[in-house]
Protein backbone atom coordinates (compact mmCIF):
# COMPACT_ATOMS: atom_id res chain seq x y z
CA UNK A 1 0.00 0.00 0.00
CA UNK A 2 2.85 2.39 0.87
CA UNK A 3 4.52 1.67 -2.46
CA UNK A 4 1.32 2.43 -4.35
CA UNK A 5 0.88 5.65 -2.42
CA UNK A 6 4.49 6.64 -3.06
CA UNK A 7 4.12 5.89 -6.78
CA UNK A 8 1.01 8.07 -6.88
CA UNK A 9 2.80 10.90 -5.09
CA UNK A 10 5.75 10.64 -7.48
CA UNK A 11 3.41 10.78 -10.47
CA UNK A 12 1.76 13.91 -9.07
CA UNK A 13 5.16 15.52 -8.45
CA UNK A 14 6.29 14.65 -11.96
CA UNK A 15 3.11 16.17 -13.43
CA UNK A 16 3.64 19.30 -11.37
CA UNK A 17 7.25 19.62 -12.55
CA UNK A 18 6.18 19.19 -16.17
CA UNK A 19 3.44 21.79 -15.69
CA UNK A 20 5.97 24.25 -14.22
CA UNK A 21 8.37 23.64 -17.13
CA UNK A 22 5.60 24.15 -19.67
CA UNK A 23 4.55 27.41 -17.98
CA UNK A 24 8.16 28.64 -17.93
CA UNK A 25 8.58 27.73 -21.61
CA UNK A 26 5.36 29.53 -22.54
CA UNK A 27 6.48 32.62 -20.57
CA UNK A 28 9.88 32.54 -22.25
CA UNK A 29 8.33 32.21 -25.70
CA UNK A 30 5.90 35.02 -24.89
CA UNK A 31 8.69 37.39 -23.84
CA UNK A 32 10.79 36.31 -26.84
CA UNK A 33 7.91 37.07 -29.21
CA UNK A 34 7.33 40.45 -27.53
CA UNK A 35 11.06 41.23 -27.80
CA UNK A 36 11.19 40.26 -31.48
CA UNK A 37 8.08 42.31 -32.30
CA UNK A 38 9.47 45.30 -30.37
CA UNK A 39 12.89 44.91 -32.00
CA UNK A 40 11.39 44.71 -35.47
CA UNK A 41 9.08 47.67 -34.82
CA UNK A 42 11.95 49.79 -33.50
CA UNK A 43 14.45 48.92 -36.23
CA UNK A 44 11.89 49.15 -39.04
CA UNK A 45 9.47 51.90 -38.05
CA UNK A 46 11.04 54.09 -35.36
CA UNK A 47 14.80 54.31 -35.82
CA UNK A 48 14.42 54.53 -39.61
CA UNK A 49 12.37 57.74 -39.60
CA UNK A 50 13.50 59.66 -36.48
CA UNK A 51 15.88 62.03 -38.26
CA UNK A 52 18.56 63.70 -36.14
CA UNK A 53 20.48 66.86 -37.02
CA UNK A 54 24.22 66.46 -36.45
CA UNK A 55 25.82 69.85 -36.01
CA UNK A 56 29.54 70.43 -36.65
CA UNK A 57 31.74 73.51 -36.40
CA UNK A 58 34.37 73.66 -39.15
CA UNK A 59 37.34 75.88 -38.33
CA UNK A 60 40.00 76.70 -40.91
CA UNK A 61 42.12 79.81 -41.45
CA UNK A 62 41.64 79.52 -45.22
CA UNK A 63 37.92 80.26 -44.94
CA UNK A 64 37.38 83.85 -46.20
CA UNK A 65 35.98 86.39 -43.75
CA UNK A 66 32.88 86.69 -45.90
CA UNK A 67 32.17 82.99 -45.19
CA UNK A 68 32.43 83.24 -41.41
CA UNK A 69 29.21 81.79 -40.02
CA UNK A 70 28.14 80.32 -43.35
CA UNK A 71 25.84 77.31 -42.86
CA UNK A 72 25.97 74.18 -45.02
CA UNK A 73 23.41 71.38 -44.88
CA UNK A 74 24.31 67.96 -46.25
CA UNK A 75 21.53 65.57 -47.28
CA UNK A 76 22.31 62.12 -48.59
CA UNK A 77 20.97 58.67 -49.50
CA UNK A 78 17.26 59.38 -49.28
CA UNK A 79 16.48 56.06 -51.02
CA UNK A 80 12.93 57.30 -51.51
CA UNK A 81 10.49 54.40 -51.52
CA UNK A 82 12.04 52.27 -48.77
CA UNK A 83 11.56 53.97 -45.40
CA UNK A 84 11.29 57.54 -46.70
CA UNK A 85 8.16 58.81 -48.41
CA UNK A 86 6.56 62.20 -49.15
CA UNK A 87 5.50 62.89 -45.54
CA UNK A 88 9.07 62.15 -44.42
CA UNK A 89 10.50 64.47 -47.08
CA UNK A 90 8.19 67.17 -45.66
CA UNK A 91 9.89 66.80 -42.26
CA UNK A 92 13.36 66.83 -43.84
CA UNK A 93 12.60 70.02 -45.78
CA UNK A 94 11.22 71.62 -42.61
CA UNK A 95 14.30 70.66 -40.55
CA UNK A 96 16.52 72.02 -43.32
CA UNK A 97 14.75 75.33 -43.85
CA UNK A 98 14.47 75.98 -40.11
CA UNK A 99 18.26 76.25 -40.01
CA UNK A 100 18.33 78.77 -42.87
CA UNK A 101 21.28 77.22 -44.72
CA UNK A 102 23.40 79.18 -47.16
CA UNK A 103 24.43 76.09 -49.12
CA UNK A 104 22.65 72.74 -49.43
CA UNK A 105 24.41 69.70 -50.89
CA UNK A 106 23.03 66.26 -51.72
CA UNK A 107 25.60 63.47 -51.93
CA UNK A 108 23.78 60.84 -53.97
CA UNK A 109 21.12 58.10 -54.09
CA UNK A 110 17.82 59.96 -54.20
CA UNK A 111 15.40 57.16 -55.19
CA UNK A 112 15.69 53.48 -54.23
CA UNK A 113 16.63 51.59 -57.38
CA UNK A 114 13.77 49.08 -57.05
CA UNK A 115 11.08 51.67 -56.38
CA UNK A 116 8.73 52.62 -59.19
CA UNK A 117 8.21 56.37 -58.83
CA UNK A 118 4.92 57.40 -60.42
CA UNK A 119 4.68 60.69 -62.32
CA UNK A 120 2.35 62.38 -59.79
CA UNK A 121 4.58 61.31 -56.93
CA UNK A 122 7.63 62.58 -58.81
CA UNK A 123 5.98 65.96 -59.34
CA UNK A 124 5.22 66.25 -55.61
CA UNK A 125 8.78 65.23 -54.72
CA UNK A 126 10.19 67.87 -57.09
CA UNK A 127 8.01 70.55 -55.49
CA UNK A 128 9.18 69.58 -52.02
CA UNK A 129 12.86 69.57 -52.99
CA UNK A 130 12.37 72.85 -54.83
CA UNK A 131 11.06 74.40 -51.59
CA UNK A 132 14.45 73.87 -49.90
CA UNK A 133 15.96 77.33 -49.51
CA UNK A 134 19.69 78.08 -49.75
CA UNK A 135 20.93 81.62 -50.30
CA UNK A 136 24.18 80.62 -52.05
CA UNK A 137 22.96 77.60 -53.98
CA UNK A 138 21.90 73.95 -53.95
CA UNK A 139 24.24 71.30 -55.37
CA UNK A 140 24.06 67.56 -55.95
CA UNK A 141 26.15 64.65 -57.18
CA UNK A 142 24.82 61.36 -58.53
CA UNK A 143 25.16 58.21 -56.45
CA UNK A 144 25.64 54.66 -57.66
CA UNK A 145 21.84 54.14 -57.85
CA UNK A 146 21.06 57.43 -59.61
CA UNK A 147 20.30 57.60 -63.33
CA UNK A 148 19.39 60.36 -65.77
CA UNK A 149 15.79 60.51 -64.57
CA UNK A 150 17.18 61.36 -61.13
CA UNK A 151 19.29 64.09 -62.72
CA UNK A 152 16.08 65.51 -64.19
CA UNK A 153 14.47 65.59 -60.73
CA UNK A 154 17.47 67.45 -59.31
CA UNK A 155 17.51 69.94 -62.18
CA UNK A 156 13.79 70.66 -61.85
CA UNK A 157 14.28 71.09 -58.09
CA UNK A 158 16.82 73.89 -58.74
CA UNK A 159 19.85 71.80 -57.76
CA UNK A 160 23.06 72.22 -59.76
CA UNK A 161 24.48 68.79 -60.55
CA UNK A 162 28.27 68.59 -60.43
CA UNK A 163 29.49 65.76 -62.68
CA UNK A 164 33.22 65.76 -62.02
CA UNK A 165 33.01 69.55 -62.04
CA UNK A 166 33.80 72.47 -59.78
CA UNK A 167 31.99 75.64 -58.80
CA UNK A 168 33.43 78.82 -57.29
CA UNK A 169 30.99 80.14 -54.68
CA UNK A 170 31.13 83.83 -53.80
CA UNK A 171 29.53 85.67 -50.92
CA UNK A 172 29.51 89.44 -51.54
CA UNK A 173 33.31 89.67 -51.99
CA UNK A 174 35.85 88.46 -54.55
CA UNK A 175 37.16 85.73 -52.21
CA UNK A 176 35.34 82.49 -53.05
CA UNK A 177 35.40 78.95 -51.74
CA UNK A 178 35.78 76.02 -54.13
CA UNK A 179 33.13 73.31 -54.33
CA UNK A 180 34.01 70.14 -56.26
CA UNK A 181 31.52 67.39 -57.07
CA UNK A 182 32.76 63.93 -58.09
CA UNK A 183 30.42 61.38 -59.60
CA UNK A 184 29.99 57.97 -58.04
CA UNK A 185 32.71 55.46 -58.88
CA UNK A 186 30.00 53.57 -60.80
CA UNK A 187 29.11 56.71 -62.78
CA UNK A 188 32.46 57.35 -64.49
CA UNK A 189 34.24 59.26 -61.77
CA UNK A 190 36.97 61.53 -63.14
CA UNK A 191 39.08 63.01 -60.35
CA UNK A 192 41.41 64.90 -62.69
CA UNK A 193 38.50 66.61 -64.39
CA UNK A 194 36.86 67.42 -61.07
CA UNK A 195 40.05 69.08 -59.80
CA UNK A 196 40.61 70.98 -63.04
CA UNK A 197 40.67 74.25 -61.10
CA UNK A 198 43.99 73.30 -59.51
CA UNK A 199 45.54 72.79 -62.94
CA UNK A 200 44.14 76.07 -64.22
CA UNK A 201 45.56 77.98 -61.25
CA UNK A 202 48.83 76.05 -60.92
CA UNK A 203 47.72 74.07 -57.84
CA UNK A 204 46.49 77.02 -55.83
CA UNK A 205 46.18 75.58 -52.32
CA UNK A 206 45.13 78.84 -50.68
CA UNK A 207 41.47 78.50 -51.60
CA UNK A 208 39.24 76.67 -49.13
CA UNK A 209 38.10 73.50 -50.91
CA UNK A 210 35.07 71.29 -50.26
CA UNK A 211 34.63 68.07 -52.23
CA UNK A 212 31.41 66.10 -52.52
CA UNK A 213 31.80 62.33 -52.80
CA UNK A 214 29.35 59.48 -52.86
CA UNK A 215 31.66 56.60 -51.90
CA UNK A 216 33.96 57.75 -49.07
CA UNK A 217 36.77 55.32 -49.94
CA UNK A 218 37.41 57.55 -52.96
CA UNK A 219 39.42 59.91 -50.72
CA UNK A 220 42.43 57.59 -50.96
CA UNK A 221 42.58 58.21 -54.72
CA UNK A 222 42.67 62.01 -54.41
CA UNK A 223 46.12 63.59 -54.36
CA UNK A 224 44.98 67.22 -54.39
CA UNK A 225 44.77 69.15 -51.14
CA UNK A 226 41.16 69.23 -49.96
CA UNK A 227 40.02 70.81 -46.72
CA UNK A 228 36.63 69.19 -46.31
CA UNK A 229 35.17 66.00 -47.80
CA UNK A 230 31.43 65.32 -47.54
CA UNK A 231 30.38 61.78 -48.44
CA UNK A 232 27.45 59.37 -48.17
CA UNK A 233 26.83 55.79 -49.31
CA UNK A 234 27.90 53.96 -46.13
CA UNK A 235 24.85 54.88 -44.01
CA UNK A 236 27.41 54.54 -41.18
CA UNK A 237 26.61 50.84 -41.41
CA UNK A 238 22.86 51.12 -40.67
CA UNK A 239 23.46 48.77 -37.73
CA UNK A 240 26.12 49.90 -35.26
CA UNK A 241 27.54 48.55 -32.04
CA UNK A 242 27.04 51.31 -29.47
CA UNK A 243 29.89 53.16 -27.73
CA UNK A 244 32.64 51.78 -30.01
CA UNK A 245 31.24 53.17 -33.28
CA UNK A 246 31.65 49.93 -35.17
CA UNK A 247 29.42 48.39 -37.80
CA UNK A 248 29.72 44.72 -38.80
CA UNK A 249 28.10 45.42 -42.17
CA UNK A 250 30.22 47.29 -44.72
CA UNK A 251 29.41 48.05 -48.35
CA UNK A 252 31.65 48.29 -51.39
CA UNK A 253 33.01 51.80 -51.65
CA UNK A 254 32.87 52.29 -47.87
CA UNK A 255 34.94 49.37 -46.61
CA UNK A 256 37.63 51.57 -45.08
CA UNK A 257 35.66 54.70 -44.21
CA UNK A 258 32.13 53.99 -43.00
CA UNK A 259 31.70 55.90 -39.73
CA UNK A 260 30.71 59.55 -39.31
CA UNK A 261 34.12 61.28 -39.12
CA UNK A 262 37.76 60.76 -40.10
CA UNK A 263 40.79 63.02 -40.27
CA UNK A 264 43.19 62.25 -43.09
CA UNK A 265 46.38 64.33 -43.27
CA UNK A 266 45.05 67.91 -43.20
CA UNK A 267 41.61 66.95 -44.51
CA UNK A 268 38.39 66.30 -42.64
CA UNK A 269 36.00 63.63 -43.91
CA UNK A 270 32.38 63.65 -42.73
CA UNK A 271 30.12 60.78 -43.79
CA UNK A 272 26.35 61.08 -43.56
CA UNK A 273 24.37 58.22 -42.06
CA UNK A 274 21.88 58.90 -44.85
CA UNK A 275 18.15 59.47 -44.63
CA UNK A 276 16.68 56.27 -46.02
CA UNK A 277 17.93 52.70 -46.06
CA UNK A 278 18.54 50.01 -48.63
CA UNK A 279 17.49 47.12 -46.36
CA UNK A 280 14.75 48.90 -44.42
CA UNK A 281 16.24 48.60 -40.91
CA UNK A 282 18.48 50.66 -38.61
CA UNK A 283 19.89 50.01 -35.15
CA UNK A 284 21.80 52.56 -33.05
CA UNK A 285 22.24 54.56 -36.26
CA UNK A 286 19.51 57.10 -36.85
CA UNK A 287 19.06 58.84 -40.21
CA UNK A 288 20.74 62.23 -40.18
CA UNK A 289 20.99 65.70 -41.64
CA UNK A 290 24.56 67.02 -41.34
CA UNK A 291 24.71 70.71 -40.44
CA UNK A 292 28.05 72.56 -40.75
CA UNK A 293 29.02 76.07 -39.65
CA UNK A 294 32.19 77.51 -41.21
CA UNK A 295 34.54 79.85 -39.39
CA UNK A 296 38.16 81.01 -39.64
CA UNK A 297 38.28 82.10 -35.98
Amino acid sequence: MNKDIQDEIMKEEKKEKITIRVKKTIKLLFFLIIFLISFYSYTSYISTVKVEVREYRIKNKKIPNSFNGIKIIQLSDLHFGTTMFLEDVNKIVKLTNERKPDIVVFTGDLIHKEYNLESKEQEKLINKLKSINASLGKYAILGDEDNESIATIFNQSNFTILRNEYELIYNQTNNPILLIGLSSSKKNIDIEKGYQYFKETNHNSNIYTITLLHEPDTVDDIIYQTDLFLAGHSHNGNIRIPFIKYSPFKVEGAKKYDQDFYEKNNSKLYISSGLGTKEGIRLFCRPSINFFRLTNK
